[in-house]
């Protein structure tokens, strides 16, 4: 844990872009298309995809649901998948890297607006020092009183809706007689 702590100073408040992307089931761009603009964690297609025009910002692509699987991320529009990465062609989840997930309630999920707020994103974990979504912090609970149990339970979802599986660790800080999600911990395993 004390490596995270010391590179939380790291960390910049990233600007939130809106990301998009266009997944085809044939080479050159061609075929029955899909566009995407947040994290899916179950595509359900029943094709598989060959090319990806990318609009803004990059993706990682998952052969499996719940971005698991021996995922390949794409930071441009590539016209062959296979040829250039060795895609096996099965996509079953998708998302954004370091950007804003798109859990239930749309993007940010029930806090209301995309996840914002300084971030410091590895391979396999993000932690956010003070979780937002939109311009408000993340209450660690939002109805009755805050409780650890209550607070874990926000940071989850607000780690799924990050694009995560869930949250390894969260605090609890009071500000001004309210209490926030704190150093939150995304990750994709052992939580």
């Amino acid at each position: 844990m004390k490596a995270i702590l010391v590179a939380v100073g790291l960390a910049v408040s990233a600007p939130v872009l809106a990301q998009s992307a266009t997944i085809y089931r044939d080479t050159n761009f061609s075929g029955p298309a899909v566009a995407v603009d947040r994290a899916n964690a179950d595509m359900r297609l029943n094709f598989q995809v060959n090319s990806i025009r990318i609009a803004s910002g990059e993706w990682e692509l998952c052969p499996e649901p719940n971005f698991r699987g021996r995922c390949l991320t794409v930071t441009r529009s590539n016209a062959d998948l296979r040829r250039a990465f060795g895609w096996p062609g099965r996509l079953q989840s998708m998302r954004p890297t370091g950007s804003w997930g798109g859990g239930p309630g749309g993007p940010g999920g029930p806090g209301g607006g995309p996840i914002t707020g300084q971030r410091l994103k590895g391979m396999a974990s993000e932690y956010f020092p003070a979780p937002r979504q939109g311009n408000s912090r993340v209450l660690a609970c939002r109805n009755g009183s805050a409780t650890a149990t209550c607070a874990a339970q926000t940071a989850d979802r607000f780690c799924v809706d990050a694009g995560w599986r869930g949250a390894a660790y969260q605090l609890m800080e009071t500000e001004n007689r309210r209490v926030y999600l704190a150093d939150v911990l995304c990750v994709r395993t052992g939580f």
